[in-house]
């Protein structure tokens, strides 16, 4: 590392403790830069999230005129692979590789799969827009190859991501676990709010182009990102499933462990809140951008911005529930309250069309980023109080499945709601914000049914919780 890296590194890491929630997490053991360097991963990850739910679904509906369901269904496409994320997070808990690693093997994997995905997107997408020799090529080669990109990249983070939330966990005392992993999300937000700020920059002015380049670009941001998050992470170890200092033990089976962790604790109820709460907060993602653009007359520029506006208002939640659970609040209630805020951000959404205040649009956009940050923390802040410690691939990895699976099913639904309200006789009722507002009641309603199951939940706790804060 020269002098300017260096430099940087070191201003980076200072800055960290005043600004930064959860890095007060850092040890002399484990140093914020060595904490920084390996939230990178997330980085990477929130950069090909704005890529897919942000600028390519505003483009393929808006600009190339491609059905907002089909878009949604691409978009839904990673859902396949959600569910074995908790396969993959008990795996990464219990697999030695020939080289002693234990998680690197399953983070390189991920980022292969990620960056296979973006080097075949620009090209479906060059076909989509008929640009150059691709205006010749039959549309259905578009598609096709849309889908297996966005399918691909979604692979990649699902394991990226569960076997990095890992990582980072084993590198931390078992009381700074939830903190480590909080501050990892926080860099995802980061990330996120740094590449839709630029992606606006880069794609002010709008050709197909440059959007191919700003594709290619990510391709191979990602794959120096996560090597540099990797690079002398992990520890080599001599068996599977071993710690340091830890006696050999007869591999668990998957069967067991997930008996032994979703066992009591209302485990079970304590998903449904997260499938209800990500389908409340979920099925916007994919319409946010189109319904700027068709309804409120934004241009691609400044839709992408508001994916930062999104991205900010969650990393406020996340840093503002991190200051009030670490006194002790219930995470629950805390996922609670994110949901009861993002009851009021989708109706200024909803408001924002009639009244023609695209101020409103942003506003309620901001509120609902700020209750999905309160609402994500808390759940999974819940999720790592009830895990054990050689559990927390799987739970980390059930706590994404049942995330990512929700998310993607409400990110086509919502879609495809929007389609078929739009073709029936009541798709012009509102005019043309008609089938967007159906969607955002429908996910208040989710919110709503969080809300009565988490209730149940949070009897005689509660009191205590505001006590504590």
């Amino acid at each position: 590392m020269n002098r300017f890296s260096r430099k940087a590194m070191q201003t980076w890491a200072s800055l960290g403790p005043r600004f930064l929630p959860f890095a007060d997490v850092a040890t002399e053991d484990l140093p914020l830069s060595r904490l920084l360097r390996l939230s990178l991963f997330q980085v990477s990850v929130g950069m090909a999230l704005v890529l897919l739910v942000g600028t390519l679904n505003r483009v393929m509906i808006v600009e190339l005129s491609v059905p907002a369901s089909l878009v949604g269904i691409m978009i839904a496409l990673p859902i396949v692979f959600a569910p074995f994320r908790a396969i993959i997070g008990f795996k990464s808990d219990v697999h030695t590789s020939a080289l002693g690693w234990r998680r690197v093997p399953f983070i390189w994997r991920g980022t292969m799969l990620q960056f296979g995905g973006l080097a075949i997107m620009p090209f479906a997408l060059l076909v989509l827009a008929g640009q150059g020799h691709a205006a010749t090529a039959p549309a259905w080669i578009g598609y096709v190859g849309a889908a297996a990109a966005f399918l691909l990249v979604g692979a990649g983070l699902h394991m990226v991501q569960t076997v990095g939330l890992a990582l980072a966990t084993d590198l931390a005392p078992v009381e700074d676990q939830p903190k480590v992993v909080g501050l990892m999300y926080v860099m995802l937000l980061a990330g996120m709010i740094a590449s839709a700020l630029l992606f606006g920059v880069a794609l002010e002015e709008f050709s197909p182009g440059r959007l191919v380049q700003v594709i290619q670009a990510c391709a191979v941001i990602t794959v120096v990102l996560n090597v540099l998050a990797l690079w002398k992470m992990e520890a080599r170890h001599s068996r599977p499933g071993a710690m340091p200092g830890e006696r050999a033990a007869e591999t668990p089976e998957f069967a067991a462990s997930w008996e032994k962790l979703i066992r009591g604790g209302q485990a079970k109820r304590r998903l449904v809140v997260v499938a209800l709460g990500t389908l409340g907060f979920g099925m916007a993602d994919v319409l946010l951008e189109p319904y700027g653009g068709q309804v409120l007359d934004l241009t691609v520029a400044d839709t992408t911005k508001l994916t930062a506006v999104l991205a900010l208002g969650s990393l406020l939640g996340f840093a503002w529930a991190s200051r009030v659970l670490g006194r002790g609040f219930d995470p629950l209630l805390m996922a609670g309250y994110g949901a009861l805020i993002g009851v009021p951000g989708f109706t200024a959404i909803c408001l924002a069309a009639p009244l023609g205040w695209p101020v409103l649009f942003v506003a309620g956009t901001a509120m609902i980023g700020f209750g999905a940050g309160l609402f994500g923390h808390g759940t999974l802040t819940a999720t790592m109080q009830m895990a054990p410690r050689e559990q927390i691939g799987l739970a980390l990895g059930t706590w994404g499945a049942v995330q990512a699976t929700t998310a993607g099913v409400g990110i086509a639904f919502g879609s495809m709601l929007r389609d078929i309200i739009l073709a029936l006789p009541i798709g012009s009722w509102f005019g043309a914000a008609t089938p967007y507002l159906s969607v955002y009641v429908l996910e208040i309603l989710f919110l709503l049914a969080a809300l009565a199951v988490i209730a149940p939940l949070l009897r005689g706790r509660g009191a205590a919780s505001l006590r504590a804060s």
